[in-house]
């Protein structure tokens, strides 16, 4: 890999995990498992740019709620990353005003880069599930499903 990952957003909750079974409970044996599961690494076979998300509950989103594939244009995608990435970085600068623990790592996304559709797809949909499930707004936009 020429680069090293750009930028990583990594989100543990644990204390919000819900079970996708609902007969499954969640201690802390499964907990590695739940983790695991519900890491998606997003790597572009277009560039040298990696992803890695890791929120209980977002692969499950993205494979059963999220719009497929090919339904944004990758331009309309980097557009709304570009505005959600910079509100997501001006927050991260202001734990005292907005919870730290939503916003741990900033985000390094360069809009002259261009990181591939899968990349920024995945990115696009990570924070339309941020932004329902914890109930932030980061654009003017609502989330849209």
């Amino acid at each position: 890999m020429k680069k090293l990952i750009p930028f990583i957003i990594i989100l543990i909750l644990i204390a919000s995990c819900k079970s996708y079974n609902n007969n499954q409970t969640i201690n802390n044996e499964n907990e590695n498992s739940l983790v695991q599961s519900d890491t998606v690494t997003i790597s572009s076979d277009e560039s040298d740019y990696e992803i890695i998300i890791i929120e209980p509950g977002f692969n499950t989103w993205l494979l059963t709620t999220a719009r497929p594939e090919g339904y944004y244009s990758q331009e309309w995608l980097e557009t709304r990353n570009a505005l959600m990435v910079q509100t997501w970085n001006q927050r991260n600068l202001q734990p005292s005003a907005f919870d730290p623990s939503l916003y741990e790592l900033r985000i390094d996304y360069d809009t002259r880069t261009d990181y591939g559709y899968e990349v920024n797809y995945k990115l696009y949909n990570y924070f339309v599930y941020f932004q329902l499930k914890y109930k932030q707004r980061l654009s003017s936009f609502s989330p849209r499903i």
